[in-house]
């Protein structure tokens, strides 16, 4: 077979100074690193080159037999064929430089010989049957997708007919092969269901790989990705891989989605700008006659498969009704039933016996009622999730069992259901509840973080909605796990009050607080203003802005005296980066948390900058102004936190000095940064008195030593 190729090809390219499949293959790999065209690698590769032979830059002839389906490497072996040429011409060694010219005097001549070669293996090889199969391949593979995947009997012949709808009729043009929606509940098989019918498509003959190309359109959720976007989209079209799965359009950009759609509609999107290939990576060029340059994407009689949980309707609202309409066939799960979910659960205890003996050198020897109890997580709506995950942790905790212990290889381990509930093993004539093998939660950070917010003076309030917040996730969480809908609610926050009455202490303990209760991922706080969002000219606002909220995914974005992002209406820039601010909180809104601080007045004007804004901060926490103990708890507690200690006779002065202070000017006088202000002013002078009585105590602050004679703002 490879000589036959080699020699049809030959043909084509010249015999004298010919190219072989091997030459071919070469310059077609330096194609992919380095660009250009076939021909032009060829002699690059080979040192030879076609003299005055005319030839389309264009023309690729590896891709000419992609697109017919021909693979050069794995085609099974045929007899010669002889390939359709004028009876005039003759191919051999003696051919003369002419021949090749007028062989190749322009690109339509040269692609007529190569369809002429490509339709004729298409035909030919393996016992004349054509490269396309039939829909007679399908008989009985719905019936051999139900003895994989139980329960979904209606979904998997609906599916069956989507892949094999395009063999019945080719679609026209450059259009999909078919587009397919799947949706239904989740934990129902949609996945397994579609990588196995690839699968046994390829083990068919229907499709020439097993694989399913997966793109998640959530790692795309603002413009900024768009590179990204490209060029993971473009790897997804050119690999060998003849299905593409794309999930979670919900949370991807709109203009990413106006791509997708002109894939399904068109067949092929036109690109914004113009790209080139260089090692594998689509590069931008600001060059519209660029060689070789990427303008659109061809969707190359792919499938293309959408995936959700959503309806029908979901979708028509992220992609529209022409989008919805060009989709031929929607395949929908239904939610396991009881009977379903106890044949998954005898086939995972199996599995996990093979496990237990292979891997851990146990013997298990399972009573029925555990399989039983596994099953019974599944009731409380929360389906085969919960069976999976209890399976999960069996073989968790029997990994622990081997670590943990000295039993011999082939003991045996009896599993059984005690009288209060629990999984028990026994072995050796020794029981444990086999989940209490399993190592405890993680729980140092939470405690951590509820000791620091515990330390905190005053906030009671604010300090009991934290801890509720614990509650409802909590709760939230127990809901998901039983298949309970479980809506989330806003965590955005508005924080008012006067300066230095723990605003931003208490953002970076709930940034940390969500980390420690699963709620965030990373847990850090970023704390902005104006200038870091605002840009200086136009265009440079948004990107600015995305940055930053780019920064804080994960964690909490502090926007302190926010109120200064709005001037007006006259302030273009500031309603740009309230506009993009919005739009960030939108999409992100499951790892992302923003509190916005300002004075009360303010931030109530402020929240009419944009209509969006109100709806998504429904937190509203007032911080009120410390009173004149809390601010002597704080000094004390500055105090030690600086090595010192506060005199129990300076507090009596302390307290007459707060209390004077907080009614005169609590807005300027600064709160907690007012004891934090005496406190370092008592540290200094304490020095200046040491040096007069060295006998004295280096660690403590007396009552001489606070200077409070600034009540009202200004020293006396």
């Amino acid at each position: 077979m490879r000589d036959d190729i080699d020699d049809s090809l030959s043909g084509i390219l010249g015999k004298r100074n010919n190219y072989t499949l091997d030459e071919i293959k070469e310059a077609q790999k330096r194609r992919k690193k380095e660009g250009g065209n076939l021909i032009d690698n060829l002699r690059k590769v080979t040192g030879r080159s076609l003299p005055n032979a005319s030839y389309d830059n264009s023309l690729d002839i590896g891709k000419m037999c992609k697109d017919r389906g021909i693979d050069l490497d794995s085609r099974p072996p045929f007899e010669p064929v002889p390939v359709n040429r004028d009876s005039d011409r003759v191919y051999d060694n003696d051919v003369s430089y002419s021949s090749i010219n007028e062989a190749m005097s322009g690109a339509k001549k040269l692609e007529k010989e190569l369809d002429d070669f490509t339709k004729n293996i298409d035909h030919d090889y393996n016992g004349g049957k054509p490269v396309t199969p039939g829909p007679e391949k399908f008989n009985g593979l719905a019936d051999e997708l139900m003895t994989a995947v139980l329960g979904q009997e209606a979904f998997l012949k609906k599916l069956t007919i989507a892949f094999k709808r395009p063999y019945v009729l080719t679609r026209p043009g450059k259009l999909p092969a078919n587009t397919i929606y799947i949706t239904g509940p989740a934990y129902t098989g949609r996945h397994f269901a579609l990588s196995t019918i690839v699968k046994k498509m390829e083990s068919r003959g229907i499709l020439r790989s097993p694989e399913v190309t997966v793109i998640d359109l959530s790692l795309y959720p603002s413009a900024g990705e768009e590179k990204l976007f490209l060029q993971d989209l473009y790897c997804a079209l050119s690999s060998e891989n003849e299905v593409i799965l794309f999930e979670n359009f919900e949370n991807c950009h709109i203009s990413f989605l106006n791509n997708l759609c002109d894939l399904v509609m068109k067949g092929q999107c036109q690109l914004s700008s113009r790209y080139v290939l260089q090692n594998g990576q689509l590069i931008n060029v600001a060059n519209s006659l660029a060689h070789d340059a990427v303008g659109t994407f061809d969707v190359q009689g792919k499938f293309l498969v959408f995936i959700s949980t959503g309806s029908i309707e979901k979708l028509a609202d992220c992609f529209g009704a022409p989008f919805v309409n060009s989709i031929t066939d929607v395949c929908e799960t239904n939610r396991l039933s009881r009977d379903t979910i106890a044949q998954i659960a005898s086939i995972e205890m199996n599995k996990l016996k093979e496990l237990a003996s292979t891997h851990l050198h146990f013997n298990l020897q399972v009573a029925d009622e555990v399989v039983d109890h596994s099953v019974a997580a599944s009731d409380k709506n929360a389906g085969l999730k919960a069976v999976l995950k209890f399976y999960e942790d069996f073989l968790d905790a029997l990994v622990q069992i081997r670590l943990e212990t000295d039993l011999p290889e082939g003991a045996d381990i009896h599993l059984y259901m005690s009288e209060d509930g629990r999984v028990t093993a026994e072995s050796g004539g020794e029981s444990t509840d086999l989940f209490a093998c399993l190592p405890a939660a993680y729980t140092t950070g939470l405690e951590a973080v509820r000791e620091e917010l515990s330390q905190i003076v005053g906030l009671s309030e604010i300090k009991e909605y934290i801890l509720g917040l614990e509650e409802y996730y909590r709760i939230k969480k127990r809901r998901s796990e039983e298949g309970l809908k479980s809506s989330d609610v806003s965590k955005h926050m508005i924080f008012t009050g006067n300066p230095g009455t723990g605003k931003t202490t208490i953002a970076r303990i709930i940034s940390r607080y969500l980390k420690a209760i699963g709620v965030l991922t990373g847990g850090q706080l970023v704390e902005v203003s104006r200038a870091d969002l605002v840009g200086r000219y136009v265009g440079h606002t948004a990107p600015l802005t995305n940055q930053v909220i780019k920064s804080a995914i994960g964690g909490v974005l502090f926007i302190d005296e926010a109120y200064s992002l709005y001037r007006g209406t006259e302030d273009s820039f500031g309603l740009e980066a309230i506009d993009t601010l919005v739009k960030g909180i939108e999409d992100n809104r499951d790892n992302l948390v923003v509190i916005l601080a300002g004075y009360s007045n303010e931030m109530e004007e402020f929240l009419t900058s944009n209509s969006g804004l109100k709806s998504r901060f429904p937190n509203l926490i007032n911080f009120p102004d410390y009173t004149g103990e809390e601010l002597v708890a704080i000094a004390h507690s500055i105090s030690r936190s600086k090595g010192y200690s506060i005199d129990e006779g300076a507090d009596t002065s302390l307290l007459a000095y707060f209390n004077a202070v907080q009614a005169l000017r609590p807005s300027d006088a600064g709160n907690g940064r007012l004891a934090r202000n005496k406190v370092e002013e008592a540290i200094l002078n304490q020095s200046r008195r040491l040096i007069a009585e060295p006998e004295s105590d280096l660690s403590l602050l007396l009552s001489q030593d606070f200077d409070l004679n600034d009540i009202a703002g200004d020293k006396i």
